[in-house]
Parts: structure tokens; C-alpha cells; sequence
């Protein structure tokens, strides 16, 4: 599996970007790191990822020195890709610990004779063989498990109640990668409520005289130290605001090239449609219609023909509007590390349905804590199915070489099948984790993938509209995506909490 991508012609673009990130560490002095634009794969992730990258350089050179020439783009030999992925699986070291600390905080109230049906055993191997992780980070190429290790550790920390070393792990994830500034809002709540107020009234309700300052000022210290560390040395040198807009590159457009399945995907999709719709009804001119939205298929700048175009405030907006709900819930409902999973889970999907420029990897983001609830509950676990074989299926497109076709399907499979057959053993004296209409839905991904991989290609269509597998893929997973989102909501609304579990 691994070796699917080693040869220099097979890999893919994160190996350049990475390469690139390498060179420019080792070479350019620090003034320069936010500056270097002689690749378009700029350095774009916070200072805490580009020292990670400085610090691998120095071992990389050992293996060829000529992957940290900065001028050596789309550079690939047998030794540099072998390092890289050797990097990932080194690092993945990182996530396999954060793994076994989680599994150390689930209760055993569920009994099992066999390991392998314990539901320890079940989150160890969702977690550690998850499919979009396997694929993304070993087969295409990235460091998600270690930047995940540090989140599902500081997931672990909360939940063993060690809050300030799970705000510190928190802290620094986020200068690592500011994708995870998506889920600070239940961190930030769940610290205020658990963490900053001591204790509750007997009904539940937040005990305000509880408040302690000293809390308060720990978890202060801990952010501006971290931020200090990170972001100091670029304030110094008055970069700042360069780095911030290499993190927050609002020009790249409001959808990657290839539409992440969330809720613009299908604005998108209905622009097309009511475009389509209006040209037939004569309700259009032709001339003035952007040649890209109708013919260039999947596009960074998406211009809306008919639908209102979107700005970065209206996605920021309908992100936090989306959020507000579970975070309310998390304050006014407080049920603990489950309540905080809940809205870590809902803040990630809100955040990828709603936000600008979303990548389709960010799915990751709620797929894997998902896994955290889905073996506690049977509810949980009928939305993880639909969110993981949705998710990890609109992953597909990363890998669109001939070569990796059976091995994204074959590994899809596994896993699918695994997660289906353990969790519904788990949970065998539940009701039916799926129903009908949530069975037929997933079932279909399996013709959409034989037309979009076999039939698609044969036909005519593929010169004229090359896009349409991607959209059809897109739009579709995008359906199970905004389902899953919503049954969590719901769920989470209109769930009761004991008296006393509130007070707790």
C-alpha cells in the first residue's frame, strides 16, 4: 500500500508542498519564511508547522540534500519520498499514544468476553485504521495523524480532568494548524463552564460564586505564552500581518477546486442547475454568462450566475450561527466530557459546512471524534456510519491515479465493513443502528462510483464535461453530510439530561 506512490512520477502535490516547506526552513533565514514565493506552494500553515519543518530538514539532508534546494521545484527521487513517508510514520507515533489515552477513558460498563468486541478494542481500531486518515496522510501525503495525536491527546486530558495540560495541548495544536480553530469554541466553553467555574447548584445550573480567577489566569497564561512563543519572533520583526494573510488566504475563492460536500457545494450545484434552467427558458443571455462557471467545471473562483454570490463575512456568519446552537447547549446543558465531544463534533461540522474555502480532508475533523461517542451510545453510532462512509467516500477524488483505484476501494471496504459489523454487535440488544432511507442512501455510493470510475470514462461526455464525476461525487456526499450534521443536532437538542448528571 505504502509503496503505491514511491515513484517519482506517481506522487503527489503535498509531496511538493512539503518539499518545498523543507527548503525553505533550512535555507532562507527567518525573515524570509513568509515571504518565499518562488514555489505557488507558498508556506501557508502557523510558525509551531513551519519549526516542525525546519527540524525534519536537518534529518532530511541525510537522506538528499538536493529535496532543500529551493529552486529544485517539482523535485522527486527514490530517497526524498522515502523519507517523507518515513517522517509520517514516525510521527504517527504521536497518534497511536493519543489513541490509547482516549481508550483509557471509556468506562467499562459495556461487558464483553471476547476483546474484540469491547468497545475499547472497537475505538482503538477506528481510530488507528480509520480509511480517510490511512489514505490522506500514507497514500497521498500529509502529517494529519500527528496533528491529530495532539487533539484526540488533548480530547483525553479534558476528559481525565487534567484541563490545564489539555489546554496547553490544545494551544500549541492550533499554532501547528489553524484548521483546528474550528473546534476552539468548545474548548473555550468547556474550560469556562468545567474548568473556571468550580462547581453547581443542586439543579443543575452554573454556580456563579464558584468563579475562580486563579483558573482564569492560568489558562490566560497558557495561551499568551504559546502565542508568544509562535507569533513573538514575527511581531518583532513586524511580519505579522504577512503571516496572517498566508494563513487566511481569503483570495483563493469560497470552494477548493474540487467542491468539499458541504453546504456551498450544493449552492453551487443549484447555481448550475438555475443556469441551465434559465438559458433553455431564454431567461438568460449566453454572452454574459462567465465561461467558467459553465464550462471550466470545478473552479477555485466560482463566479454565481443567478444565486447570490458569497463573501468571506457571509460564510463567517452562517458559521457562527451554525455553532452558536451547540455551544449554548454545551454551557446550559452541561453533561460533561460527552456534552463536549457532542459540540466539539458539531463546531467541526458546522465549521465545514458553512466556512470559506473548505478542503475535503476537513471531514477528518468530526469523522474521528465522532468515533469517541459513536461506541457509547446507539444513536451516536448510526450517525457515525452515515458521517464515515460518506466522508471517507467523498475522499476518493485525492486519489485519481489507475494504480490507486483498488486500493482506496478495497481499503473503503475494510473498513466500512469493520465499522458496520463491530458497532452493530456492540450495540446487538439496540434497535437497527440505520433505517431504510439511511440504508438505500449509502448503498447507492456503490453505482455513483462504478458510473463515475467505469461508465463515465467510456462515454463522450468526458472531453465536454469533465467535471461531472467530481460535482456528481461532491454533491451527493454532500446530501449524507448535511444529514449526519443534522440528525447530530437534533439529537443533541432534544436529548434530556438528568438533575443530577447536571449537577455533577
Amino acid at each position: 500500500m505504502r509503496g503505491a506512490s514511491v515513484s517519482a512520477g506517481s506522487v503527489h502535490a503535498d509531496f511538493e508542498v512539503h518539499r518545498n516547506w523543507l527548503a525553505i526552513t533550512h535555507n532562507l533565514p527567518l525573515s524570509q519564511w513568509y515571504f518565499e514565493a518562488t514555489s505557488e506552494w507558498t508556506l501557508d500553515y502557523p510558525p509551531f508547522f513551519a519549526w516542525f519543518e525546519y527540524v525534519l530538514s536537518h534529518i532530511a539532508k541525510y537522506f538528499d540534500p538536493q529535496m532543500l534546494v529551493v529552486e529544485n521545484l517539482n523535485y522527486t527521487s527514490r530517497a526524498t519520498v522515502f523519507f517523507q513517508r518515513f517522517s509520517v510514520i514516525f510521527t504517527d507515533t504521536l497518534f497511536i499514544y493519543a489513541v490509547h489515552e482516549c481508550c483509557r477513558c471509556i468506562n467499562g460498563k459495556r461487558a464483553a468476553k471476547d476483546i474484540l468486541e469491547k468497545p475499547t478494542f472497537i475505538l482503538a481500531v477506528l481510530l488507528l485504521w480509520n480509511f480517510g486518515l490511512l489514505i490522506v496522510d500514507h497514500i497521498h501525503f500529509q502529517y494529519n495523524g500527528f496533528l491529530f495525536g495532539l487533539m484526540l491527546l488533548s480530547v483525553a486530558r479534558l476528559c481525565q480532568k487534567r484541563y490545564l495540560e489539555g489546554a496547553l495541548l490544545f494551544a500549541v495544536l492550533l499554532h501547528f494548524k489553524h484548521i483546528y480553530v474550528y473546534v476552539a469554541p468548545a474548548y473555550g466553553i468547556y474550560l469556562l463552564r468545567s474548568y473556571c467555574f468550580t462547581a453547581n447548584n443542586a439543579d443543575g445550573s452554573l454556580k456563579w460564586r464558584s468563579f475562580s480567577f486563579l483558573h482564569v489566569t492560568l489558562l490566560g497564561l497558557i495561551v499568551c505564552l504559546v502565542s508568544a512563543l509562535s507569533l513573538g519572533p514575527f511581531l518583532v520583526l513586524g511580519q505579522l500581518p504577512q503571516v496572517i494573510s498566508r494563513l487566511f488566504p481569503f483570495k483563493r475563492g469560497l470552494c477548493h477546486a474540487y467542491w468539499a460536500p458541504n453546504f456551498w457545494a450544493l449552492y453551487n450545484a443549484m447555481d448550475k442547475a438555475l443556469t441551465i434552467l434559465g438559458l433553455k427558458c431564454n431567461f438568460l443571455d449566453g454572452t454574459k454568462i462567465p465561461k467558467a462557471s459553465m464550462t471550466g467545471g470545478l473552479v477555485q473562483e466560482f463566479q454565481h450566475t443567478v444565486l447570490p454570490s458569497v463573501t468571506p463575512l457571509a460564510t463567517l456568519i452562517c458559521t457562527f450561527i451554525a455553532i452558536l446552537p451547540s455551544v449554548f447547549c454545551l454551557w446550559f446543558k452541561p453533561q460533561g466530557p460527552r456534552g463536549f465531544l457532542q459540540c466539539l463534533v458539531l463546531c467541526a461540522l458546522s465549521s465545514f459546512m458553512f466556512g470559506w474555502h473548505v478542503h475535503e480532508k476537513a471531514i477528518l475533523l468530526a469523522i474521528l471524534p465522532l468515533s469517541l461517542l459513536s461506541i457509547q451510545r446507539a444513536k451516536d453510532a448510526g450517525i457515525y456510519l452515515i458521517l464515515a462512509t460518506t466522508g471517507h467516500f467523498s475522499l476518493f477524488p485525492l486519489l485519481f491515479t489507475t494504480p490507486e483505484l483498488p486500493i482506496k476501494i478495497l481499503l473503503m471496504l475494510l473498513f466500512t465493513v469493520y465499522s458496520f459489523s463491530s458497532l452493530k454487535s456492540l450495540f446487538r440488544r439496540e434497535k437497527l443502528l440505520l433505517n431504510w432511507l439511511e440504508t438505500i442512501y449509502l448503498i447507492q455510493l456503490v453505482p455513483l462510483e462504478i458510473f463515475c470510475e467505469i461508465i463515465f470514462p467510456l462515454t463522450s461526455w468526458k472531453q465536454q464535461f469533465p467535471f461531472v464525476p467530481l460535482l456528481l461525487t461532491s454533491v451527493y456526499c454532500a446530501l449524507g453530510i448535511t444529514y449526519a450534521w443534522l440528525k447530530l443536532y437534533v439529537s443533541v437538542l432534544t436529548e434530556r439530561v438528568p438533575v443530577r448528571q447536571k449537577a455533577e
